[in-house]
């Protein structure tokens, strides 16, 4: 009960900062159209409304809404945790101007749970989930209710060096399981691009691996605390920790393993004297070539990496999921126009302007999409499979504890999995402190 009541008094602490200072403008023009402003994430559109991203759907849909409505934007940080931060403090102020949101999936049960989310239409659930990719679906999901509509979807792919899969003898085409591409890895003296920083993308990692064992982070997320129960401590928590030691202390996660991000893990899978394996998002795809990268037509790729010869593979889950903001104006035609942003148009274009792959699985099929992305229909076969990260209202707690208790990774070892499991638990109970 500690913890109820410590999260409400976090809210309310939130809501007087955000009271403190003046709310952004409302969400409607005096005695015009309806305007609905769109808080989007950096996706590499920027706010250019001929950019190719979120700004040029909410350019395109204020068009075909034959003045309805007109879609404005507002760029969000660049960080998910800054991202967060923001949003939450304009929920928590009752700030009319949240008529949509692209918000990071592990926020949605959160901000559903506290009240700042408007109802999905009863009319439209079909139209939200009806040819989504099934983890875009989970992930918009809270309490057995779509709060969210699924808008783009992420997955990870294991990107590897063709000459150096063939060398090692693997069969890639059969899917690999961690321990093999390590052994590969040590035989051909290569590395493993990871993503083992203490931030977000550790959190992504450990969840995969954990899932791909058959276990789950999270057992029981329930409404409360009291209801909350890990599944750290297990033998899919001990396997996850066996593969990221493994990989940490024999080196092939490469020299600056523990501060690896996204960016660190494609600049080490770029070096042509160690290249061998990486696992990361479709978008490295175009990086490639932008990087003057030589040996493109040794690159393959095929789905993320089984835990174990026993379970399936887990790919993680990211993406964006599209929330309309309870305190919002105009909710209904704000869910009108998250019908016109998801649409299998808009997320054609969207994919092919950003990289930013569709959670709509019609896309996967488009030959513009296939000629861009020959990985499409593997890309969309993961996204099947894929499994979001915890979803909790106590999301940030809980992701923060398990990155401090696996850093670094070559620290990591058979008690890693319960001595992080006591510490979420303590944090969430207002026992300890991060």
């Amino acid at each position: 009960m500690a913890m109820k009541h410590k999260f409400r008094r976090g809210i309310a602490a939130l809501a007087a900062i955000a009271l403190a200072a003046p709310l952004a403008a409302c969400s409607s023009s005096d005695g015009g159209t309806p305007e609905l402003m769109w808080y989007i994430n950096p996706d590499g559109g920027g706010s250019d409304p001929h950019g190719g991203g979120q700004a040029e759907i909410a350019r395109l849909c204020t068009e075909q809404s034959g003045g309805r409505y007109r879609i404005s934007v507002e760029l969000t940080p660049n960080s998910s945790t800054d991202q967060r931060q923001q949003l939450l403090r304009r929920f928590a102020g009752g700030d009319s101007s949240l008529d949509l949101v692209s918000m990071d999936p592990p926020f949605v049960p959160e901000f559903a749970q506290a009240g700042y989310l408007a109802p999905v239409p009863e009319d439209m659930i079909d139209e939200f989930t009806e040819d989504r990719v099934e983890s875009s679906i989970t992930a918009a999901t809270w309490d057995e209710e779509l709060v969210a509509v699924p808008f783009w979807a992420n997955t990870q792919l294991l990107w590897y060096r063709k000459s150096v899969a063939e060398a090692a003898g693997l069969d890639m085409d059969a899917g690999v399981t961690w321990e093999q591409i390590t052994a590969a890895a040590k035989e051909q003296g290569v590395t493993i691009g990871v993503q083992a920083n203490r931030y977000e993308g550790y959190t992504v990692w450990i969840n995969a691996l954990i899932a791909g064992a058959g276990g789950e982070i999270l057992t029981n997320p329930g409404p409360d605390l009291d209801d909350v129960e890990l599944g750290l401590d297990s033998d899919a928590g001990q396997a996850a920790a066996n593969i990221i030691r493994e990989i940490a202390q024999s080196g092939v996660g490469g020299p600056s393993m523990g501060v690896s991000d996204e960016t660190v893990a494609l600049n080490l899978f770029q070096d042509p004297a160690t290249s061998g394996f990486l696992v990361n998002w479709p978008y490295v795809w175009a990086a490639f070539p932008a990087n003057n990268v030589d040996f493109i037509d040794d690159i393959g790729w095929t789905m993320f990496p089984a835990t174990d010869d026993e379970g399936d593979p887990a790919p993680p889950f990211g993406g964006i999921s599209l929330a309309v903001g309870a305190f919002s104006e105009h909710p209904d035609l704000a869910y009108e126009a998250a019908q016109c942003i998801t649409s299998e148009e808009m997320q054609t274009l969207y994919m092919l302007g950003t990289g930013n792959p569709a959670s709509r699985a019609a896309v996967y099929a488009n030959p513009e999409v296939v000629e861009q992305f020959p990985m499409a229909e593997m890309i969309r076969d993961s996204l099947e499979q894929a499994v979001p990260r915890p979803q909790t209202q106590f999301y940030g707690d809980l992701s923060a504890a398990l990155q401090r208790e696996w850093s670094p990774p070559s620290g990591v070892n058979e008690n890693t999995p319960k001595e992080s499991a006591e510490l979420i638990m303590a944090v969430l109970r207002g026992e300890r402190l991060l």
